[in-house]
Parts: C-alpha cells; structure tokens; sequence
C-alpha cells in the first residue's frame, strides 16, 4: 500500500460519518439519544416517523459506529456508542450556526414567535446561582429523561404536567427553564406558558448536553454500562 491508497482509505473512512449524518431525521436521532437510551419505537415517536424509516436510519448510524443497540426482550434500545458522537455533533451544530446564516434566521423567528424572552446563557446561569439567587431552574423534559441525568439544582417539571404544577412555583423571583438542547422546544414553549401566567421566565440558551459538556462531565449516554 502506497501514501496515496492510505490516504484515500482513511479519508473514505471519515467521508462515512459525514454521509450518515446526511440526514435530517438522523442528526435529530442523535439529539435524542443524547438525553439518554430509547427505544425504536419511542424514537419514532420523537422524531416524527414512521417505525420503520427510523429503524433504517439507526441502521446507518450503527453501520459507522455512532450508535449502538442492546436487546431487551422484543425490544431494540439504542444510546450514543460515545461520549465523542455527542462532541462530533456539538460541533457540526456549532459550524452551522457559524456558517449558515438561515439557521440563526429560523431560531430567531420561531423563538421571537413563541416565548419572546431573551434567553439565558449558561455563565449567566452559572453566576446567579453562585450569587445563591431565588432563581428556579427547571428541567421541562420527560421524567425519563431527568432521572438519566439533569442540571444541579433543577426541579423536574415535564412541559406536559407544567399547568398542574404552576401553583408550586414561585412567582417572585425568576424561573428559568431548559430542555434538550438549543433548539428543543420544549423550554420555549414552558416560557411562553409561564409568561403568559404572569411568571418573570426565560429559556436557557442551552440544554442539559450541552451543561454537560461545559462541565467536563460524561454524558448519559456513557455513564451507566449495559448489556
């Protein structure tokens, strides 16, 4: 094997992550599973397709190693095969943002449009609760996802249980609320009920991945072996 067969081998190698992640639906794939292991059938869900389309793209995802599976009965559970798969697609996010301009473009509209609040940034967040701030930082994910892991401090509070849970919370001081990551949205959608409601509420800018990152911590994903 000569230089130029090595070259091309390895770069065809890397040129596989860039082609299975060529997909929309697959990029938010592994969005979710960044909150934690699912089903195929609970990753339709998320995702918006059908069981069999998402089955194919895991398929893919698993072809070059990005995701793996473990069997639980009659059920095929996926997670993040890597604490790197999260960083790689942390990083594709960030290049497009930098990039692509439209994408700042559509979070502006769909963000103004639907909570109207500044977000949030996490030394912001950082820096009132070391203050000891009466902040309240909740985490409007599923139960399930809270219990694979969440931000110090947060109170869970599922969006789908938020109106039952409004007499709970404290109407003078501010809440702040998070999900899975910039672009859930889940946190705009609590905002824009609690603002409504008459609470002083604001999203962070980023979710409980990205927490986790920032932190130096292992994602979920990493942090319980299975089988």
């Amino acid at each position: 094997m000569d230089g130029r067969e090595f070259k091309d081998g390895m770069f065809g190698h890397f040129a596989r992550v860039g082609a299975a992640l060529g997909h929309g639906k697959r990029v938010e794939l592994i969005d979710v599973l960044a909150q934690g292991e699912r089903s195929v059938e609970d990753l339709a869900r998320e995702v918006s397709a059908s069981v069999g389309n998402t089955s194919r793209h895991l398929q893919v995802l698993a072809g070059v190693g990005l995701v793996a599976r473990r069997v639980e009965g009659s059920a095929r559970i996926y997670r993040l095969a890597d604490p790197a798969v999260l960083r790689a697609y942390q990083a594709l996010v960030a290049v497009a943002e930098a990039r692509i301009a439209d994408v700042a473009a559509l979070a502006s509209a769909f963000f103004g449009a639907v909570d109207g609040a500044r977000a949030v940034s996490l030394a912001e967040l950082r820096e009132a609760m070391a203050a000891d701030d009466q902040l309240t930082l909740i985490d409007v994910r599923p139960e399930r996802e809270f219990a694979s892991g969440h931000v110090p401090g947060a109170v869970n509070v599922p969006l789908a249980h938020l109106a039952e849970r409004l007499s709970g919370l404290p109407r003078d001081a501010p809440i702040v609320a998070y999900c899975r990551g910039p672009y859930c949205v889940m946190a705009a959608a609590a905002v824009h009920q609690l603002r409504a409601a008459g609470f002083p509420a604001a999203r962070l800018q980023v979710g409980y991945p990205d927490w986790l990152t920032a932190s130096g911590a292992a994602p979920a994903a990493d942090r319980t072996r299975r089988n």
